[in-house]
């Protein structure tokens, strides 16, 4: 089926250590001569200074180097009249704005589309999936227990019936063909449930923390219970810096359900329903502290980014964006840039020539990963390494 673009209801919200040194022991330059008079040895002073001096200029402990990071895009429309991976051309545009391949690549689904009256499910896509293989990324779906309709009240949908076992044949069938595809690939589950714009969102459609963790947990058991082991499980809540959003440990399916975590969030700029002009740090560094105690051991990634124009500087705002996560998000091992057209938002990399400058300067860094895993093997996928 084609890619459908994030609903007009998608989004309101979007975000906003020192060890102590231990005292150096240096010996005592002063000693006792045989008459048990104190006098002071010169070379022992002379090595006292030395000692000193080398406190004084030497560096602190050098961090370990960082990490490489899997980075792509959600690719919409915009570029050649189809998304990716839908129409491939449409990767081979952006990477002619970002000079460089990206190693992930992220597109969407519900379970059906409804729009009709009658529901028409959506199968697994295995061609897309190959397509995105073949040209050596990681394909990362993004899969909705939803009808497709444009409000999150979806009575059909609620997540007590997914748990309950109301779309076991589909879900049945749908894992099965991702056995069948047999490579790795990310599946993004349900993401940003922690709010109310999705039919599976806590806080809409008479839904739960506990409905939404009951649900995630019978989805994973189907696909487990057919062998689609090559599905890596990505957990993805939005930011949510005002804490009006769901409790993060409340929708947390647990380790076992889990392989990585990950954040969405958005600089909305000066626009309507925005606080206003958010660094990146503003967005996400609160909500990013939050998941590493969750979730301490496994890694994670951004599952959508972006930046508008309006009120700042989006060229700034995407330097600094990817120059600190290799740095200061340690945790964080997989980006996706939200290549879209939607809601109004100048998400986009050609809203402006700067800001697709910027991106393109501060991607040829070598921790960002290109598409070199056709040949993938294993699962779950594990953080890429050196």
């Amino acid at each position: 089926m084609p890619h459908r673009s994030v609903p007009e209801r998608y989004r309101f919200y979007s975000t906003q250590e020192g060890a102590q040194r231990r005292p150096t022991q240096i010996s005592s330059p002063v000693k006792a001569d045989r008459k048990g008079n104190r006098r002071t040895s010169a070379t022992a002073l002379a090595a006292l200074a030395l000692a000193a001096f080398a406190l004084l200029v030497a560096p602190a402990a050098a961090k370990p180097p960082p990490q490489p990071i899997l980075w792509g895009a959600q690719i919409g429309p915009q570029l050649t009249g189809e998304p990716a991976p839908w129409d491939m051309n449409a990767v081979t545009a952006f990477q002619q704005i970002t000079g460089k391949a990206p190693s992930l690549i992220s597109f969407s689904a519900p379970f059906a589309d409804c729009d009709s009256g009658e529901c028409v499910f959506n199968n697994f896509p295995t061609t897309p999936m190959e397509d995105v293989r073949a040209y050596g990324a990681v394909p990362m779906f993004n899969w909705g227990s939803e009808g497709g309709s444009a409000t999150s009240d979806e009575p059909a949908f609620r997540l007590k019936r997914v748990a309950a076992g109301a779309y076991d044949e589909y879900i049945t069938q749908f894992a099965t063909a991702a056995r069948e595809w047999g490579h790795p690939f990310f599946l993004r589950f349900n993401w940003e449930m922690n709010g109310f714009w999705f039919p599976w969102g806590v806080q809409t459609n008479h839904n739960s923390p506990q409905s939404f963790v009951a649900a995630w947990r019978r989805v994973h058991d189907i696909f487990s219970s057919v062998g689609a082991s090559n599905a890596t499980w990505v957990w993805c809540p939005n930011v949510d810096f005002t804490r009006k959003l769901a409790s993060l440990h409340s929708v947390y399916p647990g380790g076992r359900y889990v392989d990585w975590t990950c954040l969405d969030g958005f600089n909305w700029g000066k626009t309507k329903n925005s606080i206003g002009w958010q660094s990146f740090d503003q967005v996400f560094h609160t909500t990013y502290k939050r998941i590493q105690k969750i979730a301490a051991h496994k890694p994670m990634m951004i599952g959508e980014v972006a930046s508008d124009d309006r009120g700042g500087s989006k060229a700034k705002w995407i330097k600094h964006m990817l120059a600190v996560i290799p740095q200061k998000y340690r945790k964080i091992r997989g980006l996706v840039w939200y290549e879209e057209h939607d809601q109004g938002m100048h998400w986009s990399l050609t809203s402006s020539k700067s800001a697709g400058n910027a991106f393109r300067r501060g991607i040829s860094r070598t921790v960002y990963q290109s598409n070199s895993f056709g040949n993938l093997t294993g699962a779950p996928i594990g953080a890429p390494v050196w």
